[in-house]
């Protein structure tokens, strides 16, 4: 990124550090977002124009985990600044939140943390950088733990997020995290398998869309045929729907964000 359009994304982002530049001039900073208790991620694209509005994609990382996977285990700027300069996909900003007090946090993108991203995270980069204001113009995608949040929370909050991905994800809640103790009716409020035809008709009419994929077989909470399920409930309610499924473990996080932000951000 050249000298000015990066004194231009500091002025976007104060308080925030540049962490990693890309090939292009890509660049990662990393902040506190409003409502989270540990430092996130924002991705903005090469020659980041401020007159311009971009596209924001929420990346939730898996459990536990934190939101420098994207950088360090998925080549997430490597791969953004070669697609948005060999114009495959539209220049997209990527935003990382982090969920838990630390690294260590082993629960689930919901309670506390849903409510960070949606009524905090959300209004502030929305209010703060050039983003496209709208459903249309947000994704929400995850990894793992964060696929389960993608789909729980797009899910709750239908015409936030214009496309939902899960990547590895599961879809039924588990009791952990904000859930320990949580009652039927409050797994129920965040099972997607039950959300999905609770809210078919709206999601319909919204036109929003929905990309899953999955890899091999590699934890008795990821399984391929979860996915598939889910997927085929999301079809036979007449929501667009897109299913990748990866047959090699290796690199298969990398794939599916690859793939994932190129079905999201096609030219």
């Amino acid at each position: 990124m050249p000298v000015l359009a990066a004194l231009v994304a500091a002025a976007f982002l104060p308080g925030f550090t540049i962490t990693a530049i890309g090939p292009h001039g890509g660049e990662f900073w990393t902040g506190a977002f409003p409502g989270t208790e540990r430092p996130g991620e924002v991705y903005l694209p090469p020659a980041f124009d401020p007159a311009q509005r971009y596209p924001v994609v929420y990346l939730l990382h898996g459990m536990p985990g934190s939101p420098s996977e994207y950088l360090s285990g998925t080549n997430l700027l490597s791969w953004a600044d070669e697609a948005i300069v060999a114009h495959t996909i539209r220049p997209f900003i990527a935003v990382v939140p982090a969920a838990g007090p630390d690294r260590g946090y082993d629960g689930e993108w919901a309670g506390p943390w849903e409510a960070a991203l949606v009524e905090d995270v959300v209004p502030w980069v929305d209010a703060t950088l050039p983003t496209i204001r709208s459903a249309r113009g947000r994704v929400l995608a995850g990894l793992s733990a964060g696929g389960f949040g993608a789909a729980d929370i797009g899910l709750r909050h239908p015409g936030l997020f214009g496309t939902i991905e899960s990547w590895s994800g599961y879809f039924t809640p588990l009791h952990d995290g904000p859930f320990r103790d949580a009652t039927r009716a409050t797994l129920d409020l965040n099972d997607p398998m039950r959300l999905a035809p609770a809210e078919a008709a709206r999601l319909r009419r919204l036109h929003t869309r929905v990309y899953l994929s999955s890899g091999p077989y590699h934890s008795h909470w990821f399984r391929p045929a979860q996915t598939i399920t889910f997927a085929r409930e999301l079809e036979q309610l007449g929501v667009t729907t897109k299913l990748d499924l990866l047959i090699q473990a290796r690199g298969e996080w990398s794939a599916q964000l690859d793939a994932g932000l190129d079905w999201a951000f096609a030219t």
